[in-house]
């Protein structure tokens, strides 16, 4: 199966489909965590199948100066900073500009 052409009714139904490639996991007793803006329908299913606790992180884009739409990095509480280095590097963004 060519994984690039998997289409889904809906966040419910794929997160239904990834639920059943996961359960392999339910003896390790895994904590499923949701990201906003549809990340929490998918994980719900996944918690459901696994009978795992459901939790929510949330995260804010960092946007390229020139272009906010475009994701260079994302922030989440505790200081948590994540970077797309390729994505940085090819629009030649100083780290000044990131802070």
């Amino acid at each position: 199966m060519n994984t690039s052409e998997i289409i889904f009714r809906d966040r419910k139904e794929a997160g239904q489909k990834l639920a059943e490639l996961l359960k392999s996991y339910t003896a390790e007793k895994p904590i499923i965590l949701a990201m906003p803006r549809g990340g929490v329908v998918v994980a719900y299913e996944i918690a459901q199948a696994l009978k795992a606790p459901l939790d929510v992180i949330v995260s804010r884009k960092i946007g390229a100066p020139s272009q906010p739409e475009y994701a260079i990095g994302a922030i989440a509480p505790g200081d948590i900073r994540v970077f797309n280095d390729e994505a940085i590097s090819s629009l030649d963004i100083s780290k000044t500009e990131i802070e």
